[in-house]
């Protein structure tokens, strides 16, 4: 995978990362995360609209949600592959394709299944488009100061992907029905397919040998079903049935039969010798952590601030703009940084602000308290997002420039993955400490309206809605102080996986160092042990 044009192509093309071309790579580049990181929360202040109209049950409601980032995790390393054998680029503009398309469905749904099948073909199209970004950004900045500046510009447009999803959701949830935010994908797409096709450069990684087909399918298939298991326990259920056991020993089995195969093949889809590197096997862990403890919470922060505060979607998305515009920052001045405190000490003092931001946020009641806020916002944007970019610049150099595909396949699962199952356990936390609260029933309110209200807040409102008088009054009260509590709850157990990640954190190197070196070990076959 040594991102090189072929000798055909190579005349008809610019070099990649010759001169200013790299720059304008680059902000193509930036559209595509743009295009992905847009509708990654854009979905988030419509949630409330979109059940009432549709009416999801909890488990729909969590698949609408969950299954993006279900289907592109598990998909990323097939078509992070796939691009390093037909060519980045050429799996970019499908990707933009596809996306564009599922939003239209989206946009048109008239069931919650409907809207299921909208959003997995988006998380296809989000696998198409992630791993080929970032390899191209590894091919087309060599030098480790160039990369770590552009890493930085890359991430802060993620953050602003993540303030204009709210912003502009908002904005169409004040004017327009809740379908309307998946149509802010279809301009981008339209811009971006003759744009990319333009300016990107085409290029392929190491083709020796055949590509392992059945290897990726044994990944994308384990992936999801690990990530459907957890999804089940997610769902609130008591006993863990069939249902969850299965798909989680399923999963389990055939990504240890993934690595099994891909170390004893000669021409593995993904070298698991990069894991061998304790700074890159640290970074990628330290991505899953993060994404496990903050991407549930943002969720959960929408309704804490539309059912509880009362605040419309378009005040949802301004309140949430400070997290965002501090993420930002912190993108831009991630280069400078990282070069004069070093990996270690830049991701382990993100993962330390972000959990003291977490625990600020336990002072959050019924009451609107917009300065605490503020700044917890604030510090929760800056510290995630210094820990992510430290992570990725340290994961994306120690790989070789021949393994750039493979590399940025692994941290864009790790990413999607750490988001689908912080989706998942927080959500099962939150339920597990907002359910007891009513379900062991509530003063001068019938019993099967506070067991109906358990399911979840906005459940609970319908139902009050419903009784009205005191009784509805009553059984509203008592969801918002549940809603409340089990949110405190939430916010301590991610506040231990944040700092679970900030000593996980001193294992990457003190000081930025050079360049990666090839890989230790054989590659031939018969060196291997293997037969020829």
């Amino acid at each position: 995978m040594s991102g090189t044009p072929t000798a055909a192509a190579a005349p008809r093309r610019r070099e990649a990362g010759s001169g200013a071309d790299r720059w304008v790579v680059l902000v193509v580049l930036c559209v595509s995360l743009l295009l992905v990181a847009v509708d990654a929360t854009v979905l988030h202040v419509a949630v409330p609209a979109l059940t009432e109209d549709l009416r999801p049950g909890s488990i729909e409601l969590l698949w609408i949600v969950d299954v993006y980032p279900l289907v592109c995790a598990s998909l990323l390393i097939l078509f992070g592959t796939l691009g390093d054998r037909v060519g980045r680029r050429r799996v970019l503009l499908c990707g933009y394709g596809l996306f564009g398309v599922a939003s239209a469905l989206a946009a048109l749904a008239d069931s919650a299944p409907v809207l299921i099948v909208a959003r997995a073909l988006l998380g296809i199209g989000g696998a198409m488009i992630m791993p080929a970004t970032l390899s191209i950004l590894r091919q087309v900045f060599p030098d480790r100061r160039e990369r770590a500046l552009a890493i930085g510009v890359w991430s802060a447009v993620a953050a602003v992907g993540a303030a204009v999803g709210p912003l502009l959701g908002g904005f169409l949830l004040e004017h327009f029905w809740w379908g309307s935010v998946f149509l802010v994908n279809i301009p981008l797409m339209l811009v971006s397919l003759p744009v990319g096709r333009l300016l990107l450069p085409e290029s392929t990684g190491d083709r020796t040998g055949p590509w392992d087909v059945t290897g990726a399918l044994m990944a994308a298939a384990g992936l999801f079903g690990v990530v459907l298991g957890v999804k089940g326990l997610g769902g609130g259920e008591a006993v863990a049935g069939p249902l969850t056991l299965v798909p989680l020993a399923a999963g389990a089995a055939l990504l240890a039969g993934f690595v099994r195969r891909q170390r004893r093949r000669p021409h593995p889809l993904v070298d698991l010798r990069l894991f061998r590197r304790p700074a890159f096997s640290t970074s990628v862990g330290c991505i899953v952590l993060a994404m496990l403890a903050l991407v549930g919470l943002e969720l959960i922060a929408a309704q804490y601030l539309q059912l509880v505060l009362g605040l419309s979607p378009l005040q949802t998305g301004l309140r949430l703009l400070p997290l965002t515009l501090a993420a930002m920052a912190a993108g831009l001045a991630g280069a400078r940084l990282l070069r004069r405190f070093g990996p270690r000490r830049t991701v382990c003092a993100g993962f330390c602000v972000t959990a003291a931001a977490v625990v600020l946020l336990t002072a959050m009641g019924r009451a609107d308290t917009w300065g605490l806020l503020l700044a917890g916002f604030l510090l929760l944007g800056f510290g995630l997002e210094t820990t992510l970019f430290g992570a990725y610049e340290s994961m994306l150099s120690e790989a070789p420039q021949a393994q750039a595909g493979g590399a940025a396949a692994i941290g864009e699962t790790s990413y999607q993955l750490g988001a689908g199952i912080g989706i998942a356990l927080l959500g099962s936390v939150m339920n597990a400490a907002y359910a007891p609260r009513l379900t062991g029933g509530v003063p001068g309110v019938p019993a099967e309206a506070s067991t109906a209200g358990a399911r979840s807040l906005g459940e609970a409102y319908d139902v009050a809605a419903l009784l009205g008088g005191p009784a509805g009054s009553a059984l509203r009260g008592a969801a918002a102080d549940a809603f409340v509590r089990g949110l405190h709850v939430t916010l301590l157990v991610s506040a231990g996986l944040l700092l679970a990640g900030a000593v996980m954190a001193l294992r990457l190197p003190r000081a930025v160092q050079g360049e990666a070196v090839a890989l230790p070990g054989p590659r031939d076959p018969a060196e291997a042990g293997l037969p020829a």
